[in-house]
């Protein structure tokens, strides 16, 4: 399975972004998946998770009632729609999909990784 993630670019702070997580060369639909991001200098963190039907998230307490992560069932992307950005929010976006159904919050649990897309909100 190849992820391609898109949709980030330079917003300023308050602003909103979309991004895309879309899968190649096989699929993802029975995959959990999750969104993690990682700033010069600091490790791979937790944004956000979904698992496989779409029915359990779960957010990085920084980015909770700000950020969403959905899937278009059953074989469609999954998204993370990013509100009211801020600048500490800047990071290079990774979406992954999990070795399990279920909803994971590690890196550990990934086993595909997509190239990356880098978010920056100017203050």
């Amino acid at each position: 399975v190849q992820l391609q993630a898109s949709g980030g670019g330079l917003v300023q702070a308050g602003g909103s972004l979309r991004l895309s997580c879309a899968a190649s060369g096989g699929m993802f639909s029975n995959n959990g998946v999750g969104w993690f991001r990682q700033s010069p200098g600091k490790e791979r963190e937790f944004v956000a998770g979904i698992d496989w039907n779409g029915g359990i998230t779960d957010y990085a307490d920084s980015v909770k009632g700000r950020f969403t992560i959905s899937r278009d069932r059953p074989k469609g992307p999954v998204y993370l729609q990013m509100n009211s950005l801020k600048p500490e929010d800047t990071a290079v976006y990774y979406c992954a999909a999990a070795r399990s159904s279920g909803l994971i919050t590690t890196t550990k649990g990934y086993a595909y990784w997509g190239q990356g897309t880098q978010v920056t909100v100017s203050s």
